[in-house]
């Protein structure tokens, strides 16, 4: 079954900025799906749409075969979403939040208090239950809105930037965590900045730019389009600009590191006797891991001379 299809998907705002230009999407159910794009191309615009605070110009959206028009209530019941700004009541108590949102679904209130305790456990909050919003520290903040918007525990959860602001080590938990729900069935579209979080976490990624969709893929296709691997070089002689490498593109990190692209499959050698013809020498070498950042600019960048 489908968890989300949208069709023809358009929004125009007053001001004439159209944010949506007719986006079609898929998202199965059970999917771990990525949908990424650089500020302003229109994520947060789809989003928007699909949980109902932003009102579309064209097109539909369903949720598990829910039309958002005509069966409002029962499409949004079927969502959960963590919203890119934090938006909790910073004075109420923090198990209060989550049983007073389950209320808004209509889950009885013992039901509720134990979903709060399970929740709130899950993600390292149950000694906080207590306190108020107000005395977290911003990753605490972020793991309650992830709590709360599991409370009523629904089919489809939408992360718009769960990390943002986390330290890593809480950002790895709450991977770990998103992990584990998604396998117990729950569909998440999550929509991240730390590109290296979609390409860890997710089967599925779409690419918005400009308001299209760009790349709609398998994760792991996307990955196999990327012909080019880039390596990070570190020099024993420190350069100001990069150095021209006949066939190559090469980029300045600093002032003793370059990146070289390289074609899948092709070794290093010329490079290395290119940059020794120029008195360079490397001291050590590694592969940039981002896979998925290199692809994202390469597809940004050809649709942007498209559009030229």
């Amino acid at each position: 079954m489908d968890a989300l299809v949208i069709r023809d998907l358009r929004k125009v705002y007053a001001t004439g900025v159209e944010a949506l230009k007719g986006i079609d999407l898929t998202v199965r159910e059970g999917d771990f799906f990525a949908l990424l794009g650089p500020n302003g191309a229109g994520k947060t615009t789809a989003i928007g749409i699909v949980t109902s605070l932003i009102r579309k110009s064209g097109g539909s959206v369903s949720v598990f075969g829910h039309d958002l028009e005509r069966e409002r209530d029962a499409a949004k019941a079927c969502i959960g979403v963590v919203p890119q700004e934090i938006n909790l009541n910073m004075f109420e108590r923090n198990d209060h939040t989550l049983v007073n949102q389950a209320g808004y679904y209509g889950v009885p209130k013992p039901i509720a208090q134990q979903r709060a305790e399970k929740y709130l456990k899950a993600l390292h909050l149950w000694d906080k239950r207590a306190g108020i919003a107000r005395t977290l520290s911003g990753g605490m903040k972020r793991r309650l809105m992830i709590a709360r918007a599991l409370v009523h525990e629904p089919r489809l959860l939408i992360l718009d930037e769960p990390t943002a602001g986390v330290d890593i080590e809480i950002r790895r938990s709450m991977w770990e965590f998103m992990r584990e729900i998604n396998a117990k069935g729950t569909t998440i579209i999550l929509t991240t900045h730390y590109l290296e979080e979609a390409e860890s976490l997710c089967r599925n990624v779409a690419i918005i730019d400009e308001g299209r969709i760009i790349e709609n893929d398998a994760m792991a296709n996307v990955i196999g389009k990327l012909q080019l691997e880039v390596f990070v070089l570190s020099l024993l002689e420190p350069v100001v600009v990069p150095p021209a490498l006949n066939g190559y593109t090469v980029r300045l990190r600093n002032e003793r590191e370059i990146e070289v692209e390289v074609a899948k499959g092709q070794g290093l050698n010329d490079v290395f006797a290119q940059l020794s013809a120029k008195g360079l020498h490397v001291s050590s070498m590694r592969t940039k891991t981002n896979r998925l950042e290199e692809l994202f600019i390469r597809l940004v960048d050809k649709q942007e001379r498209k559009s030229a």
